[in-house]
């Protein structure tokens, strides 16, 4: 399988570390990226591609790919999907796989000329530990028909003050925070919902990351325990608190499916005992877990007797 990549960070370096160990055919022979953040961790693997062009027209005019994985930034997304399905090439895409509405529009064209089956979506809690077992105990009707779930992300202050920094905390980069790092969340809620969203009422802000909750550097206190994570690539900057970003660092939603379900959900980017936890609640029984702390749990609503753990 020969691969090229478009835009070659951290993530997308890791996506294909992993890709090599289960499939060694798997071969990455060409990438374009002018700052390939992924750069250090691919060469300590022994993967770093040995071609590098600079744009994805000349890598496709010049390589025969079997897959383009697109690791760019998201509002780039689309313009890479697009040449990679026009030159017959199978994408890999970093979520969100776009980053506003009007590009949601015409990715929606792309799949239908050129068909869905050519398109995978970095989306990964479908896949985790937790999907798995949840989709049995549904699939063997343990909890009946959800009801309601509530839900929440909260990350921890390096984390958040990595977004503060780096080109995400731009909205029309990233398409902004919840897009960029909720998404995931949202996905799998409409998985274990078996349903779409079809009314959602949502607001948030930033209070956290403001200029007037600066440490007092006079006093001892230092921005070390914010930029923990300093690997920012393209179009960073060093402010935290006084970024110019201008993404939210907390928001709620809540939001109604089609099958009469709603889901209450929260984020938070500065909890320093973060978790990422759930509670779904049916005609016959609750899950509850989170996939920060690792647990999952199962209850029948009828006898409150524990049916999974």
């Amino acid at each position: 399988m020969k691969i090229g990549a478009v835009g070659f960070g951290n993530r997308i370096a890791h996506v294909y570390f992993e890709l090599k160990e289960i499939n060694k055919d798997a071969q990455m022979i060409a990438f374009v990226d002018p700052t390939p953040i992924g750069k250090k961790f691919a060469i300590e693997k022994n993967i770093f591609p040995s071609k590098q062009y600079n744009s994805l027209e000349e890598m496709l005019g010049n390589e025969e790919l079997d897959l383009l994985m697109i690791g760019s930034p998201n509002h780039m997304h689309l313009e890479h999907i697009q040449k990679g399905l026009e030159a017959n090439v199978k994408i890999f895409a970093e979520k969100p796989i776009v980053a506003n509405e009007e590009q949601t529009w015409k990715l929606a064209e792309l799949i239908k000329k050129h068909g869905k089956e050519n398109i995978l979506v970095g989306l990964v809690l479908r896949y985790s530990k937790h999907a798995r077992s949840l989709r049995k105990l549904i699939s063997e009707d343990k909890l009946g028909e959800i009801i309601s779930l509530e839900a929440s992300e909260h990350i921890m202050p390096w984390h958040g003050g990595f977004f503060m920094r780096n080109w995400r905390r731009k909205t029309s980069y990233s398409g902004g925070f919840m897009l960029e790092k909720c998404c995931h969340d949202l996905d799998f809620y409409s998985m274990v919902v078996g349903s779409r969203p079809i009314r959602v009422g949502s607001f948030g802000g930033r209070r956290s990351f403001v200029p007037e909750n600066l440490p007092e550097l006079s006093k001892g206190d230092n921005l070390d325990v914010y930029k923990e994570y300093n690997i920012l690539g393209w179009e960073s900057k060093e402010e935290v608190f006084e970024s110019d970003a201008d993404i939210v660092d907390h928001q709620v939603a809540i939001v109604e499916y089609e099958n009469g379900a709603t889901l209450s959900f929260h984020t938070n980017m500065k909890v320093p005992d973060e978790f990422r936890r759930f509670a779904i609640i049916g005609s016959k029984g609750m899950a509850e877990g989170d996939f920060v702390r690792g647990f999952l749990t199962a209850h029948d609503s009828h006898t409150g007797k524990k049916i999974f753990d």
